[in-house]
């Protein structure tokens, strides 16, 4: 069984790229200072309750005060290892 803390951060349905991306406009559009503003965004996003998307704001919060706390390393693209070059395309132009 899962432990408690990854069940509640997958608590609900999974989330589809294009929910994220209405998630995203939607904030965009209703700040916190919007009435109702999970419920608008929940009908922004569809299929996702009012509480469903305040707890992937939550949680999108979260990572990002993990990001800016350094707490999560940068990823090292130039030891990829692969023949994709990040800027080899930029070199050839």
């Amino acid at each position: 069984m899962a432990s408690s803390s990854m069940s509640s951060r997958n608590s609900g349905s999974s989330w589809t790229a294009k929910q994220n991306k209405a998630f995203e406009k939607a904030l965009a559009l209703c700040d916190k200072d919007t009435p109702d503003r999970w419920y608008n965004v929940a009908r922004a996003v569809g299929n996702k309750t009012p509480e469903e998307v305040k707890r992937h704001y939550d949680l999108l919060v979260e990572d990002v005060k993990h990001i800016e706390s350094g707490q999560v390393p940068f990823p090292d693209y130039r030891t990829s290892g692969g023949s994709g070059n990040i800027g080899h395309d930029e070199e050839k132009r």
